[in-house]
């Protein structure tokens, strides 16, 4: 069957087209023309117009044609469910129906503007709403995690919400966990103690507060920084880094900002103590 509408499509126009393909008519052929040629070229072709006023498939109340095709054709799969308010309030100019409604008009009004050929626009917007499906059917609940290693953390200090305090002895989540951030020093180091309270549905400060009693007396923040600096005067112990790369590789924004936190903790610039150091080995 041929389907046909306005050209230049970025929600509906897109949104309809993949409903109908993967839910009603594998074979569907889509049409777009300028909007005054939408029903003479639908009568010619014998297709059936959509997302254009006066027509069965458009806009009806407040909800947009993607949810009169979901009714019309009784599709009841729970992820078009989630999808269809997230299509709506991108659709509408209404993005507090869901969270995700900005970012499905950002990249959709994106994609428009970088595709100038509406057919090729449709096989990409196929893609993107395949995998918003995908997304709506199997991952709306998994959160993004910054580094793989974050997720050891998670599991560690799940293990040690279900353990009982013990102040006479370091649990094994605090051993465990001080070989992890060891381990990863080498690397541009980015632990984040908000996201990882975020993911455990606690206050970040009952985390901190716990973090504390078994390292050093420190915040996660200031036990991170402290090992960073430690690190970073290996390398400049130990190699011809530059105060640049060395800041990358301890896992600071940039030099400036290394500079600074290197001089806080130790007393000197990293440029003063690296020559410092040239100075005794000779």
């Amino acid at each position: 069957m041929k389907w046909i509408t306005r050209e230049r499509p970025k929600i509906d126009r897109l949104a309809c087209p993949w409903l109908i393909k993967r839910f009603i008519d594998p074979e569907a052929v889509f049409i777009y023309v300028p909007f005054d040629q939408v029903l003479i070229r639908a009568e010619a072709e014998n297709a059936i117009p959509f997302d254009i006023a006066g027509v069965e498939y458009t806009h009806y109340k407040d909800e947009c044609t993607f949810d009169y095709i979901v009714k019309k054709h009784q599709i009841d799969d729970p992820a078009i469910g989630i999808m269809a308010p997230i299509v709506r309030g991108a659709d509408t100019d209404r993005h507090e129906l869901a969270s995700q409604a900005s970012g499905l008009w950002a990249i959709s009004a994106g994609l428009a503007y970088n595709e100038h050929d509406d057919s090729a626009l449709l096989e990409k917007g196929m893609l993107l709403y395949d995998a918003l499906y995908s997304w709506a059917k199997f991952l709306q609940h998994i959160k993004h995690t910054q580094q793989p290693f974050e997720n050891q953390l998670l599991d560690i200090f799940k293990k040690f919400l279900q353990q009982k305090k013990s102040a006479q002895k370091v649990p094994g989540w605090a051993k465990e966990l001080k070989e992890i951030i060891q381990d990863q020093i080498d690397t541009n180091l980015n632990l984040s103690l908000k996201g990882i309270s975020e993911m455990l549905e606690i206050h970040p400060a009952y985390l901190s507060r716990e973090f504390s009693r078994y390292f050093d007396n420190l915040s996660f923040g200031e036990y991170i920084r402290k090992l960073r600096i430690e690190k970073a005067m290996e390398l400049l112990s130990t190699g011809d880094h530059t105060l640049t790369e060395i800041a990358y590789l301890t896992g600071f924004s940039d030099q400036s900002h290394f500079t600074r936190t290197f001089k806080k903790v130790t007393g000197q610039n990293p440029s003063v103590y690296k020559k410092e150091l040239k100075k005794s080995k000779k």
